[in-house]
C-alpha cells in the first residue's frame, strides 16, 4: 500500500486531504502538533470507515519533533510515497508592509518556510525509497508576485506582508528542489487550494474544504508524465 504524510492534518484542508487520499487507498499519516487533536481526527476518519490512517505527532517548528516523527514513521513503514506540507500560519491580517513587526515576520517564516524545509530534508530519504515520490508544498495566490503587481487585484486588501512573502520564498525553494531532483522520479510542486472557508480566514472563503483538497490530491498523485517545479491551482498553472 502506498503511503502519505500530511502535515497540519488534524483539521480543515489538511484533514480533508488526508480523507480523500485514504479513500483512494493510500495509508495516510496525519501530522499534528497536538497529539490529542491528531488522535481525535483519526477517530473521525475511522468512524467514516477509513482504517488506513494513523497519527504522528509533528510540530514543524521544532526540529526535535520532526526528527522524532521521522523515526516513528520509519517504525511503521519503510518508504513514503507522498509528502504534503500543509501546516502553516497566517500571522493575522492585515500585515501592512510599513508596519508589520519583525516578530510576526520571523514567526510566519519560521513555520511556513523554515519549518517546511526542515520537514522535507528530514523525510527525503524515505521518499527516495518510493517508485514515484511526490512532494506538494501548499501555497497561496497571495504568494504570486504577478498578482501583487496588479493594482486592481481583489486580494490586495489583506496586505499580507509576512504571510505572502513566506509562501513566495517557499515557492522559490520548491523550484530549487525540483531542479535538484529533475533527473529522478520525484515530482515537486506548489499547489494553491484557493480561497477556502476555514478558521484560517474566519470562514470568509468562497470554496469548501472538499474542493480545496481535491486540487491538492490531484497534484500529489501525478503520474510519471506529470510536471515538476510548477505552481498550480484549480485553474491549472499559476503565475509566480
Amino acid at each position: 500500500m502506498k503511503t502519505a504524510l500530511v502535515t497540519g492534518a488534524n483539521k480543515s484542508i489538511g484533514f480533508e486531504t488526508a480523507k480523500q487520499l485514504g479513500q483512494l487507498g493510500y495509508f495516510v499519516y496525519i501530522g499534528s502538533r497536538d497529539k490529542t487533536k491528531g488522535s481525535e481526527a483519526i477517530g473521525k476518519l475511522r468512524s467514516m470507515g477509513l482504517t488506513n490512517v494513523d497519527c504522528i505527532q509533528l510540530d514543524i517548528t521544532d526540529i526535535d519533533s520532526i526528527k522524532s516523527a521521522r523515526q516513528e514513521l520509519e517504525l511503521k513503514t519503510k518508504k513514503l510515497d507522498i509528502l504534503i506540507n500543509n501546516a502553516g500560519i497566517s500571522g493575522g491580517f492585515p500585515q501592512a508592509a510599513t508596519k508589520v513587526s519583525n516578530d510576526t515576520l520571523r514567526l510566519v517564516f519560521e513555520t511556513n518556510f523554515f519549518g517546511t524545509i526542515q520537514v522535507i530534508q528530514e523525510f527525503i530519504e524515505m521518499l527516495k525509497k518510493s517508485d514515484q515520490p511526490r512532494i506538494v508544498n501548499v501555497t497561496t495566490e497571495l504568494s504570486s508576485l504577478t498578482n501583487h503587481s496588479n493594482p486592481n487585484w481583489k486580494f490586495a486588501q489583506y496586505k499580507p506582508a509576512a504571510y505572502g512573502p513566506s509562501k513566495t520564498a517557499l515557492n522559490a525553494y520548491t523550484v530549487m528542489l525540483a531542479v535538484e531532483l529533475k533527473d529522478t522520479n520525484f515530482k515537486v510542486n506548489c499547489v494553491c487550494p484557493g480561497f477556502t472557508a476555514t478558521d484560517f480566514n474566519n470562514h470568509q472563503g468562497t470554496r469548501t474544504v472538499e474542493q480545496a483538497a481535491r486540487v491538492i490530491v490531484k497534484y500529489a498523485t501525478l503520474d510519471k508524465d506529470g510536471e515538476t517545479g510548477k505552481f498550480y491551482s484549480e485553474e491549472g498553472e499559476t503565475a509566480w
